[in-house]
Parts: C-alpha cells; structure tokens; sequence
C-alpha cells in the first residue's frame, strides 16, 4: 500500500471509533475540556478516555495544556478542525440516518461554532449579507475584504489585526456542513465570531457548539447585516422553521430550514 493510503488509514481509524469521534467533535468550537469532561461527552469511563486521548495526542490530532492539577485538551490545530468539518459534509452526502430530530439538532444548524468562526444560518446569513454588500469577495477557496469591509468592520469595532507571526489565511470561505454553502473563515471569520461573542450578540452553549442568539444579537444582526432568524418551536417533533432574510441580491436558497426534513450533525 502506498504511504499515503496508510496515512489515510491510520487517521481515518482514530477518527473512526466512535467513542474518539465524539472527543474531537466536542472540540471543534476551539475551547479546551478536560479528560474527565471528554470522558462524559464519550460516555467511557475516564480509563478509557485517557487511552483515546493518549492515541489522538500521539497522532499530533490533539494538544494538551496542564494548568494546576488539571489537564486541558484542545484540538492541535485549525486544519484538524477543518478536516473534521469536511468529513462531516462527506457525511451528510451520504445516505440518510434515520433518528428523531432533536432540539441540539436544530440549533447547530441555525447558529454553532466551526472552531473558531460562525457556521450554520447564521454564518451563511452574515457571509451573503457581506458579500451582496460588496464587503468581502469570495471565489473558490479564497477570499477579500474590500475597501468598503475593511471601513464596515472597522466602524463595528471588529479587529482586523492578524496575530504576531500568524500564517493562518486572512480571509477565505468555509463550506457549511449543513447549508453546503459558504461562511466565513480565517482570521475574518474568527474576528467576526469573537466581536459576536463579546458583545453578547450571541452565547456559547455548554451541551453543544450550538450558538444562542440573544435577544440583542437578534436585534443587531437585523440591523447590521439585515439577517433575522425566525424562531422555531422548541419541540423536537414539531416542524419549525427559520428564515434569513439578507439584503437583496444575496442567495436566497439558503435562507429557508425545515426542522422535519433535517438530518443530525
């Protein structure tokens, strides 16, 4: 077998073990958890879970930090996070699971975190707004922030700045998952997701990567970016719907979701 199948092989084998799968999904919002949390969110008893991190750690697929006598793991690198986000599109190419929709499921398709950018409705929403805007430019697996972004953002008090020796991309599109369409990535992206947080326009959730939009970030995403979410019934089994409304000239097709044809993340 050539190196490359192997290499394919052996990664594609950590990631394939459920119990491991479910480790690295519960990173990909870029925080860092401790053994015992992944050991919860695997459902293992913490033995086992210090073996899975022990292997993920050794594949470079995991980083470990100690603080006190705690240990924190994290994902080792925003490509990890982006090979977990493709194989989750891979996945949804597939045939269809057949569960019930749940609650969580909803949510993540309408606001969650894809490391350390926003993805979901929301995601797409702001990125088309953006683009019908003429503020950002996105072609392929590149992208621009126009003169005209670059004073938008500025005036939101969004931090355009790139980190020190930082080699991570400025700004580039980011397939969605559940919406196969882009949002936005790189250090835009990021810079975007952390203005959203800081100013309470949105809220992490402890259960999920899912993003609450708070009554303020549903005020300000209309006014801003002409993005409004309609809220859906909270009942797993009902068929709600959400609804992004971006400025004219933006895609339209993305902007409709209904919960009863939805398959999980």
């Amino acid at each position: 077998m050539a190196r490359s199948g192997v290499d394919i092989a052996e990664i594609a084998s950590l990631m394939g073990d459920v119990a491991r799968a479910h480790m690295l999904a519960a990173l990909m919002d870029g925080r860092a958890l401790t053994a015992l949390e992944l050991a919860l969110t695997a459902r293992v008893t913490p033995q086992t879970a210090s073996s899975h991190l022990a292997k993920l750690r050794e594949a470079n697929l995991l980083a470990m930090e100690k603080q006190g006598r705690h240990r924190y793991f994290r994902l080792s690198s925003q490509r990890v996070a982006e090979a977990l986000e493709s194989v989750l599109t891979l996945a949804g190419d597939g045939p269809p699971r057949h569960r019930p929709v749940t609650r969580i499921d909803a949510e993540m398709r309408a606001a969650r975190t894809c490391y350390d950018h926003v993805a979901g409705l929301l995601g797409v929403g702001v990125t088309d707004s953006l683009v019908a805007r003429g503020m950002i430019a996105i072609e392929d697996d590149a992208g621009e922030v126009t003169a005209a972004g670059v004073t938008f953002l500025e005036r939101l008090c969004v931090d355009l700045t790139p980190r020190a020796k930082s080699r991570r991309i400025f700004c580039r599109p980011c397939l969605d998952w559940s919406e196969r369409r882009p949002h936005l990535a790189g250090h835009v992206g990021a810079a975007l997701c952390a203005h959203f947080i800081g100013a309470d326009w949105v809220r992490r959730t402890r259960e999920s990567r899912a993003l609450q939009i708070t009554p303020l970030g549903r005020e300000k995403f209309a006014e801003v970016f002409g993005v409004r979410l309609e809220e859906p019934r909270l009942s797993p089994a009902a068929v709600g719907r959400l609804v992004v409304s971006p400025p004219a000239g933006a895609h339209a097709e993305s902007t409709r979701y209904n919960r009863s044809a939805a398959r999980g993340p």
